[in-house]
């Protein structure tokens, strides 16, 4: 699976950012700018949809732990990851402790809802 740019949606005041393929060293930067530009608009919540994601490298982590940590405590933050390729990482580093890992967009939504 090739990556594509991330993409950035709104439903209502929530910011959703999906990324697709593999998020790495050479294309987590892309997912950073979207984030950066989402929180810009002061969002009252950022989804990072990690669905289409397939490989999760630690460059990919970073990023979304910075973006929590810009998040917090005023803009709620939830991560979409669901699959060997995102959750298990995840799960593995201990970033499921950190910040809200759920499995689908509609859980993510309803969770910062």
């Amino acid at each position: 699976m090739t990556s594509q740019h991330p993409r950035q949606q709104w439903l209502g005041r929530t910011a959703v950012v999906s990324a697709s393929g593999a998020l790495d060293l050479l294309t987590s930067p892309r997912l950073e700018q979207v984030i950066a530009s989402a929180l810009a608009e002061r969002p009252a919540g950022l989804i990072v949809d990690l669905t289409d994601v397939d490989f999760l490298g630690s460059a990919g982590m970073q990023v979304l732990v910075d973006a929590h940590h810009a998040s917090v405590p005023d803009i709620g933050f939830t991560v979409v990851a669901d699959g060997p390729g995102t959750s298990r990482p995840l799960a593995l580093v201990g970033l499921t402790e950190v910040f809200d890992v759920v499995a689908t967009l509609q859980a993510a939504v309803e969770k910062l809802s």
